[in-house]
Parts: C-alpha cells; sequence; structure tokens
C-alpha cells in the first residue's frame, strides 16, 4: 500500500494527492457528524414498557439450528407483559433434529409447524416467514431469527416502539436493531459495519418521513409489523424472490402507504450472525450483490469508502512520503473514521476499542467480501443452508434459496 503511493505521489504529485486526502477528510468528517446526529435522534426503548393488551405472534423460522436455537427460544419463553402472546416456530426442512429440540423445551407452549416444500419463484426464509404469518390471527407480528436471544421485556418494548412514545399508533414497521456479538478477528472487523453504515449514510428520521420505498431500511433479525399493514403490503409473498427480504419488506410497507422506523435495539437483543470467517465469507457472500444496483454501483461505493477511509491511512502511514500536508490530511481522516466507529459503539452497545481503530482494515475486508459475493453469483457458487442461490428457470427473475 504505502509503495503504492509512493509510486502515485511521484506520477501525480505529493500536493494533488494531499489536495485529495484533505477532501476525503472533510468528507469523513461530515458523515461522523451525521452519525452523531442520528445517534441522538435514534429511537430507543422504554426500559420497563407497559404491558400490552394487543395479540401478538412471535414467528421464529428454523432451519438445522439446533446448535443454536435453545437460548432464543427459552428467551422467548420468559418473555413477560404480553399477555396475549403466542409463538409460533416454522421447522423449514431441518435434518439436524432442530424439530425434536423445539419440541423438548417448549413443549405445549409453543406451536410447531412443519414447513411445505419450497415452490419455484420463491426464497427459503421469505417462504418459510410467509407460512408463519398465515398461521396467526394477532394483530402484531414479531419475525426473530434464531440466532437472536431476546431480554425478557424485549416484545412488550418492541410494541411501545410500534405505538409510538406519544401513544399514538403511527409507526407500521419497526426494527429494533439488536447488538451484534462478534467474537473472532474477522467478526470483530465485519459486524460492526453493520450500524455504523446505516447511521453513517441513512438519515433516518428524513426516511420515517419519506413516502419513497427507496430510502428504507430494515433488519430481518428483530422486526415488528402491524399484521394489517403487512397483509396490505403483500406480506413475504410481495418479496418472495428477494435475497434482501428485511429491507424489501420495509419497502413494501412504505409502497402501501405505511411508516417504517428503526430503533436502538441493543438492550433488548442480541445476536451473534456468525462464528467464524467461512461462516461470515458465505453469509455475506450469499447478500452482498443484492445490496447494490449492479456491478458497477458496487464499485462505485467501495471506491468511495476505499478514498474516505483507506486512503488516508495510507497516507498516515506513508510518513515523509506524503509531506506534511499529507500527513496531516491522512490523520485528520482516519481520526474522522475512528470517531465514527467510536459513536457506533457507544450507542449501539458495541465494543470499541480496539476495534474501531482498525476501521481502514474493516472497509478492506468489506471491499473483499463484495468481490468475494459477486464472484461466487458470477461463477453460480452461492449456497446458504445446503440450497442453491441460483436463478430459478422456472419463475423469470426468481432464485432458489
Amino acid at each position: 500500500m504505502i509503495a503504492g503511493f509512493a509510486w502515485v505521489a511521484g506520477v501525480a504529485g505529493v500536493a494533488w494527492v494531499a489536495w485529495v486526502a484533505w477532501i476525503a477528510a472533510v468528507g469523513a468528517g461530515a458523515l461522523t457528524v451525521h452519525a452523531a446526529v442520528n445517534a441522538a435522534l435514534l429511537r430507543r426503548p422504554a426500559a420497563r414498557p407497559p404491558a400490552t393488551d394487543r395479540s401478538v405472534a412471535v414467528l421464529l423460522p428454523v432451519r438445522d439450528e439446533a446448535h443454536r436455537v435453545e437460548p432464543c427460544l427459552r428467551a422467548l419463553l420468559a418473555q413477560r407483559d404480553v399477555p396475549a402472546l403466542e409463538i409460533v416456530v416454522l421447522d423449514d426442512g431441518s435434518t439436524d433434529g432442530t424439530a425434536d429440540l423445539v419440541r423438548s423445551i417448549a413443549r405445549e407452549r409453543v406451536r410447531l409447524v412443519t414447513g411445505a416444500p419450497l415452490p419455484a419463484g420463491w426464497l427459503g426464509k421469505p417462504h418459510a416467514c410467509a407460512q408463519l404469518a398465515a398461521a396467526t390471527a394477532a394483530g402484531i407480528l414479531v419475525f426473530v431469527d434464531a440466532d437472536v436471544v431476546l431480554a425478557p421485556h424485549a416484545v412488550a418494548a418492541a410494541v411501545a416502539l410500534l405505538e409510538g412514545v406519544d401513544g399514538t399508533d403511527t409507526i407500521d414497521l419497526v426494527s429494533p436493531y439488536p447488538k451484534i456479538v462478534a467474537g473472532s478477528v474477522g467478526e470483530r472487523l465485519v459486524q460492526p459495519l453493520l450500524q455504523w453504515s446505516w447511521l453513517t449514510f441513512l438519515p433516518l428520521r428524513a426516511m420515517e418521513r419519506s413516502r419513497r420505498p427507496s430510502l428504507a431500511a430494515a433488519g430481518g433479525q428483530f422486526l415488528v409489523v402491524k399484521a394489517d399493514t403487512y397483509a396490505r403490503a403483500g406480506g413475504h409473498t410481495a418479496v418472495r424472490d428477494r435475497v434482501l427480504e428485511d429491507i424489501e419488506l420495509a419497502r413494501a410497507v412504505k409502497r402501501a402507504g405505511g411508516r417504517i422506523a428503526l430503533a436502538d435495539g441493543s438492550t433488548l437483543a442480541t445476536c451473534r450472525m456468525y462464528t467464524s470467517w467461512r461462516d461470515l465469507t458465505d453469509g455475506y457472500g450469499k447478500s452482498l450483490w443484492a445490496s447494490f444496483g449492479s456491478p458497477a454501483g458496487a464499485v462505485a461505493v467501495v471506491a468511495m469508502l476505499v478514498v474516505l477511509y483507506v486512503l488516508p491511512f495510507a497516507l498516515l502511514l506513508a510518513g515523509s512520503l506524503a509531506g506534511l500536508a499529507g500527513s496531516l490530511a491522512g490523520l485528520a481522516g482516519y481520526l474522522s473514521g475512528v470517531a465514527g466507529r467510536m459513536i457506533t459503539a457507544r450507542v449501539t452497545g458495541g465494543r470499541w476499542f480496539p476495534d474501531a481503530l482498525a476501521h481502514p482494515v474493516s472497509v478492506v475486508a468489506f471491499a473483499f467480501l463484495v468481490a468475494v459475493s459477486f464472484r461466487r453469483r458470477r461463477q453460480g457458487t452461492l449456497t446458504w443452508k445446503n440450497r442453491s442461490v441460483e436463478p430459478n428457470r422456472q419463475s423469470s427473475g426468481s432464485v432458489s434459496l
């Protein structure tokens, strides 16, 4: 990296590179200020939410989750202040004894549904969620993933978020983002970028007010939606062939005239999505390609991130090769990126030291995962949960997951 910078500086001139670095530093600083504003405005759940008399269904799709479903399930059984709560679990073709484990833990307190075969034109998770929603008449639907562990007051607090802090029923879909647990070095490099990205780049309150479906975000790990709005938006049938079904469902709710919101769910839920670099690569590999409109869009986004957060760090490492102006610009840009990560960690329950200091390395790791995702899609080798992620030739534009 330093040698590359020295070559660029020799060809283009140190002064020109320093100017680019200062522009990048200003841009990174502005985005960090935006993250701070979002952090101040972020919706937060009540520590002691009121009990709700609404009928609520917690819907849990599982497929080969025997190694981690027990903490999730026991946390669901421990929910309080929701008298009209039902828990429905759908076993989506598990082969590792997940269904038997659910039965042994929950017995009559949980309704276990056996999933139907995957139809043409559907992805696995949307199909499972659609079946779960059809299995209940509750007024509020709470979708939870098997890697999520809820606090005892989580469902009640999420319902209170949905209904609004002033008691008005103004939000149709709310996504309380869980605290992301990261253990390995790879997880600690990549996973904090989830919250950092939407705090840094997404105008949260503008998203709530805007009717534009394109301005939407949601996390499928813990997602709460009014059943009537869900039905009006077409439910998961409307997003049956979408890899990022959570974001697409939020967009469908907006198209149906509903209002969506993100919230800090770090006090309500924890989630460890992956436990190894291989799992992390497979997980992001199957979906990152869908986060961009096209390969060109992915290149543009990655290039922007590299200029904003990697170039300043490279200049800082280059020392005298960058000149005084370049070094100062590099320091300013690097510290802006670190500050943004620190803000994110503080408001989402994450760990900032020493993880935030490696923010440029995190961006490089993200760029690598984007490249892996597009390469695997081009090669037709995307898989998840022992299912191929490939275009389903029986239904135009659909994929199987």
